[in-house]
């Protein structure tokens, strides 16, 4: 999770001119673009920001939530709530697994885009044995 927030948070501070972006692709190792990528880096800033508050809100909705029943199913033998307990775990565990997916997917994105973006201000700004005239 830190990994994520650190890197949108580098690529915000990086991304001075998201305009730089538009028209360019993402490259896979030094390849060409893919066939099926049709969205250019500046689409994928775009998106990669507006996920960063809907990330930062949901982690704090889960944390300000409370159980909203507190009754107590006196009837419901021990062996139901702990197979129910079981089933929970494992739904949490998978739910988990997902989300620490989806976390790196969009840490990797995240950190490629700004790499991508360092490259083009290179190739657009003078070296520094250049005349800037």
């Amino acid at each position: 999770m830190e990994q994520y927030f650190s890197a949108t948070q580098k690529m915000e501070q990086e991304v001075m001119f998201p305009s730089l972006l538009r028209g360019v692709f993402p490259e896979q190792d030094g390849a060409a673009p893919a066939a099926g990528a049709h969205v250019d880096l500046y689409e994928r800033y775009q998106l990669l920001k507006a996920i960063k508050p809907m990330v930062e809100k949901g982690l704090a909705s889960v944390a300000d939530q409370s159980p909203t029943s507190t009754h107590v199913d006196t009837e419901t033998s021990s062996d139901a709530h702990d197979a129910m307990d079981a089933q929970l775990e494992e739904r949490l565990s998978h739910h988990l697994a997902g989300l620490q997916q989806v976390l790196t997917h969009l840490t990797r994105d995240t950190n490629a885009l700004t790499r991508r973006y360092s490259q083009i201000l290179e190739q657009i700004t003078p070296s520094e044995g250049q005349p800037s005239w």
